[in-house]
């Protein structure tokens, strides 16, 4: 099972808010002959960590079928942020997309490989953990084996994560 993690909280230039950019970066990886297979309703969420000069974030999750290495997809993932128009920079930077590849088929990765799986930070934010439990909700942290219940039940209640209407 393949999982990736959408987000964005500035508007593209080409198109248009992020909750409507999110929707063409699942065409543009569906046209790039990835397979959605599910994806979670999208979900507001306060920028982690905190930044009071950025918009809230649009987020998702969708699980995958694709005949790509975890690095092809990553790489193509990174192709389609730069599309949408993300320019790569300042780190925790406002953007119109981000897509991360959370989770291949229960991979670790050895030290120092690229892409690194699990995501490294994705048990620890609870817009990802919220849409994980949309589209899989069995799935556990190939880690540390903690069902998602666990991970939520773990999160800082300080974080800020809603469902769109």
């Amino acid at each position: 099972m393949t999982l990736i993690g959408l987000g964005a909280n500035l508007p593209s230039v080409a198109y248009g808010p992020p909750r409507d950019t999110l929707e063409v970066a699942l065409r543009i990886l569906e046209a790039s002959g990835v397979t959605v297979l599910a994806r979670s309703p999208w979900y507001e969420s306060a920028p982690v960590p905190a930044a009071a000069d950025q918009p809230n974030y649009v987020n998702g999750v969708a699980r995958l079928s694709s005949g790509l290495d975890p690095a092809q997809l990553l790489a193509l993932l990174h192709r389609v942020e730069g599309e949408l128009g993300r320019v790569r920079g300042e780190v925790n930077a406002a953007r119109p997309a981000d897509l991360d590849l959370l989770d291949v088929d229960g991979r670790v990765s050895q030290p120092g490989a690229v892409p690194i799986l699990p995501h490294p930070r994705l048990h620890l934010r609870a817009f990802v953990l919220l849409p994980l439990a949309d589209v899989a909700p069995g799935w556990r942290h190939p880690v540390t084996g903690q069902g998602l219940a666990e991970l939520l039940v773990a999160l800082a209640p300080d974080q800020l994560c809603r469902p769109l209407a």
